[in-house]
């Protein structure tokens, strides 16, 4: 009976809590009821089931958890009834607790935690756009100075005032416990109805959303319960999939609008309607430092720190495809399985309002929108490539600089380098393989390069050898990305999807990373745009069983990602050492300055290019101050090195044959043929030859000539290169030869000495002529026969067997010329005959040949002693000459002959003289100026011939400057930006 009265007083209890929601009378739905009253299990309902509340809309797609099932409650057995109407206080006391304006405000005040927490959450995801601060117009950031924000914000209530509105959850804890321990004493079974704890989550608790089950329930319940977890782990991760991919696609539209705009206010810009000048991009600017740092220190040493993404990978990884995916162009040239990138490629990637590339050292721009001008940048990188790469080699340390510009792109510095190949094949040089390692790792050990391993998703990653040359250059992978290429590959292909985790768990690998990424580099089709690969990529990863099963998470798909994580760390990077590398070339400054004013304190500062301007304004100046030498000068230098040149065959081959004849007749005859003979065929090319000797001695003369205390020895290798190369390059004019045999010819026809003087100069000419020519054979015969007795017993001194023989042989053959001055100049069988056995008979065995040859040599002196009396006869001969010799024993026609040839000298002289002012030394200033020329544009050739420590200290001291400068002004931007 005491039973009975307690369960009549619950029910009346349960119909106080629901009479307010529902007037329907009967059975009604469990779901229908108050949430609180929903989870009392009532004994009349076997066989309700309770049912999760639909949230709104405005927090479903937020919420991780929507679409979670709750678990099955067990209900405990209970009969409808009707129940009289007692005054029950503690029924009427949990009503009052348990009405629904405390549950709405509890959950209003819960609910809007939640929502605080999930936009502050939402806005850390949002990307930082303070770098288009600008954009925005100005009366936007003027705003404040209409609305008093601080007032409005002062009005709004904040976190305190809200939480007066709330309710004591403490006192209304310490209500239902109350309640709870009230019931119990009746043996109801209502402790399971709620708990403290969940009466907090129903209220909107922070950080809870479910619902707590029962303690109590079958076996066939907790087998349901099992499968629910499964169940809603699967949701779980379903909805987290969709909702990292939904915000994928808000944040691309955001990006693609973003770019328009950018576009669309670069353009403005442009046109000049904002009527500001745009400054030079900070990623140019930073692109400029590195290549003043690879022009300064081309082996990447320890002075060059600062940042750059290295980009390496084994060959045919893909690394130029995730290069091309980052920079939104097909910009380099590609072949299957052939070595393409065979020389370091430095990307600098920076926006701009068009998509655009062009190179450091060219003004063209390629639009990257056009398929021909995409075609022709590939063409030009490749030829570029194959000129750095010297005959013999297959790859080039030589780096090509590119600038890539666009709306949307990510600034950043990436160097590509050549694939990193395990083994040399046919037509590469045999140091291919050392030659990659070393050049990669000049890039890697740079304390601040960004390493971008790329690995080959659809290859066995054991067959990878980059990775351990990765892991050597940075073993604790603290400046390292991983990138997995080809994953759709790798999911097709590998029977194991695990193993691809591993990899990008870097678990696969002795190497570890900052992060790791997977990416999708198209179909393999070359002719695949930027954009469908990226749509492929998408709608793969979409679909991947990688993303579903969590072996992958959101952040590590796609090349976009990447490159923000990339750009990220780059610019993070950046602002850790730019400002150390600043200091550190300041010091370096100061040393090479202290350094020169200690050892060139009054010498300017002159680098390389500086020193090689100053020395081409000399070496012009000097061949100017050819045309400045007299004609008198030139006409004598002339003359006297032509008749250096042909006086042996005056002497020997026209006058010596003629005089030796035995009348004036036949001489005159026997030097008209001779002449005429030698200026058909060797004079005129003899002439001009002499002329261009001297041309070039004079040269040599100026260009060498020290000039006194203004005389630089540092220029001296560089003017003797130039005068070389000058004489090398200049030819005599082809029709000055034929003009000069003409006047050759003409003066040596003329015969007809006008007075004494010219006859007078002749025999001067001639005595001098004969005397060098006595003295050379006078000389032979001295070293044929020894040293005379004088010598010998003077210098101590002995004769030889073969002299002592010639010394007989001479002696026999000067008794003959004693007996007959007038012998001719060869000698009779007889004659040889005779002087032989005189020799033998005094003991001295000879020769015929030997005889011979003395007897030139004898015959010879004797001659020229001969003619050089007869010139002194021939002093007074001009009046017998004028006669022309008639009635006279006296003939001096070799006077007249020397005469012609003296003439003709003196003419040769004056023509090549003319043709030497007035053309050949205008024609050699031009070949040197074009000779600086060449050289001015030949860097390796100003290193080689402008060299010494002053050079170089020049030359290093201007470069820190330059690095010094554009860090400073790099670091001033920015600190502006930030």
């Amino acid at each position: 009976m005491w039973r009975l009265r307690r369960a009549a007083l619950a029910c009346e209890v349960c119909q106080s809590l629901v009479k307010h929601s529902s007037a329907i009378k009967g059975s009604l739905p469990l779901q229908k009821l108050h949430l609180v009253s929903r989870s009392i299990y009532h004994l009349h309902h076997p066989t309700l089931k309770l049912q999760r509340p639909q949230l709104g809309t405005s927090f479903q797609q937020f919420s991780s958890l929507t679409n979670l099932p709750l678990r099955k409650l067990r209900l405990s057995p209970m009969k409808y009834g009707y129940q009289p109407h007692r005054n029950f206080w503690p029924a009427r006391l949990a009503a009052r607790l348990l009405k629904l304006r405390y549950l709405i405000l509890g959950s209003a005040v819960g609910g809007g935690y939640t929502a605080k927490k999930t936009f502050d959450q939402w806005k850390d995801m949002l990307p930082d756009l303070s770098d288009y601060k600008w954009i925005v117009p100005d009366i936007v950031w003027e705003i404040d100075e209409y609305i008093d924000f601080d007032k409005i914000r002062k009005a709004l209530p904040n976190s305190e005032d809200l939480a007066k509105l709330a309710p004591d959850f403490d006192k209304i804890v310490e209500s239902l416990t109350l309640l709870k321990d009230f019931f119990t004493t009746g043996h109801i079974l209502v402790s399971e109805v709620i708990g403290a704890s969940d009466l907090l989550l129903l209220l909107g608790s922070p950080g809870e959303t479910a619902f707590r089950a029962t303690e109590h329930g079958s076996e066939s319940d907790k087998h349901y319960r099992k499968v629910t977890d499964k169940e809603k782990i699967d949701q779980l991760q379903e909805e987290l999939l969709r909702t990292q991919l939904k915000y994928q696609r808000i944040l691309e539209r955001l990006e693609k609008e973003n770019k328009e705009l950018r576009k669309l206010v670069l353009q403005k810009d442009d046109k000049g309607i904002h009527h500001r000048k745009l400054k030079k991009s900070l990623i140019d600017m930073y692109s400029e430092v590195l290549d003043v740092l690879s022009d300064y220190d081309a082996s990447y040493n320890t002075q060059d720190h600062l940042p750059r993404v290295v980009v390496v990978g084994d060959q045919s990884a893909g690394k130029t495809s995730v290069l091309e995916m980052i920079a939104q162009a097909r910009i380099f040239p590609r072949g299957s399985g052939e070595m393409m990138t065979r020389s370091p490629v430095k990307v600098t990637l920076s926006e701009g309002p068009h998509h655009v590339a062009l190179f450091k050292d060219s003004s063209r721009e390629f639009d990257l929108t056009k398929e021909e001008d995409l075609a022709a940048l590939r063409r030009e990188i490749e030829i570029r490539m194959r000129k750095s790469v010297k005959e013999g080699c297959t790859v080039s340390p030589e780096t090509i600089s590119l600038n890539v510009k666009g709306p949307g792109l990510q600034r950043m510095v990436l160097v590509d380098l050549p694939g990193v190949i395990n083994t040399v094949t046919s037509g590469m040089a045999p140091d291919t393989k050392e030659t990659i390692f070393s050049i990669s790792k000049a890039y890697m050990q740079n304390p601040n390069a960004i390493i971008l391993c790329i690995q080959d998703g659809s290859v066995d990653a054991e067959r990878s050898i980059v990775t351990d040359l990765v892991s050597q250059m940075d073993p604790h992978g603290r400046r390292t990305i991983f990138v997995l290429t080809k994953v759709d590959l790798a999911e097709k292909n590998v029977t194991s999807p695990s193993r691809i985790q591993q990899i990008i768990e870097g678990k696969l690998f002795p190497m570890k990373a900052l992060g790791y990424f997977a990416v999708v580099t198209g179909k393999g089709n070359s002719s695949e745009s930027i954009e469908a690969i990226r749509e492929y990529e998408e709608e793969f990863f979409q679909n991947s069983k990688l993303l579903k099963t969590s072996m992958l998470k959101a952040h590590q798909v796609t090349t976009r990602n990447l490159s923000l994580a990339v750009s990220d760390c780059f610019w993070k990077m950046v602002r850790e050492s730019v400002e150390q590398q600043a200091d550190s070339f300041k010091a370096t400054r100061f040393n090479l300055e202290t350094e020169w004013k200690n050892n060139y304190p009054r010498l300017r500062e002159l680098d390389r290019n500086e020193l090689f301007e100053k020395a081409k304004n000399e070496i012009l100046d000097e061949v100017i101050s050819l045309s400045q030498v007299t004609p008198k000068h030139w006409e004598e230098i002339l003359q006297q090195s032509l008749w250096e040149r042909v006086s042996t065959h005056v002497i020997e081959n026209i006058y010596l044959p003629a005089a030796q004849t035995m009348n004036s007749g036949t001489f005159n005859t026997t030097v008209d043929i001779k002449l005429k003979q030698w200026t058909d065929k060797q004079l005129p090319n003899k002439a001009v030859e002499v002329a261009w000797e001297t041309l070039q001695e004079e040269f040599s003369r100026f260009m060498t000539e020290p000039k006194g205390k203004e005389h630089d020895d540092i220029f001296d290798k560089l003017k003797e290169a130039v005068k070389e190369e000058s004489i090398k390059r200049h030819k005599w004019n082809d029709f000055a030869e034929d003009s000069l045999r003409v006047i050759q010819h003409n003066a040596l026809e003329d015969r007809s000495i006008s007075d004494k003087q010219q006859w007078d100069a002749a025999i001067y000419f001639m005595e001098e002529a004969l005397q060098a020519r006595l003295k050379d054979t006078e000389n032979v015969i001295e070293n044929m026969v020894g040293p005379d007795w004088k010598k010998r017993w003077l210098y101590w001194k002995n004769r030889t067997q073969e002299q002592c023989v010639h010394n007989e042989t001479k002696n026999e053959l000067e008794k003959m010329l004693k007996c007959n001055e007038e012998h001719p100049a060869y000698l009779a069988s007889d004659e040889i005959t005779t002087v032989r056995k005189n020799l033998e008979s005094r003991g001295v065995e000879v020769d015929p040949s030997l005889i011979k040859d003395t007897w030139h040599q004898v015959y010879r002196r004797h001659f020229l002693k001969t003619a050089l009396n007869h010139c002194n006869l021939c002093r007074r001969g001009f009046y017998y000459y004028q006669r022309h010799f008639v009635d006279s024993e006296l003939e001096c026609n070799d006077v007249v002959l020397f005469w012609r040839i003296q003439r003709m000298l003196a003419i040769t002289a004056n023509t090549l003289r003319q043709q030497l002012t007035n053309t050949e030394v205008r024609r050699l200033e031009k070949n040197v100026k074009e000779v600086l020329e060449d050289f001015a544009e030949d860097s390796q050739k100003k290193v080689k011939l402008l060299t010494g420590k002053r050079v170089q200290l020049a030359e290093d001291l201007k470069k820190v400057r330059e690095i010094q400068e554009k860090l400073d002004a790099f670091i001033e931007a920015l600190h502006q930006e930030k």
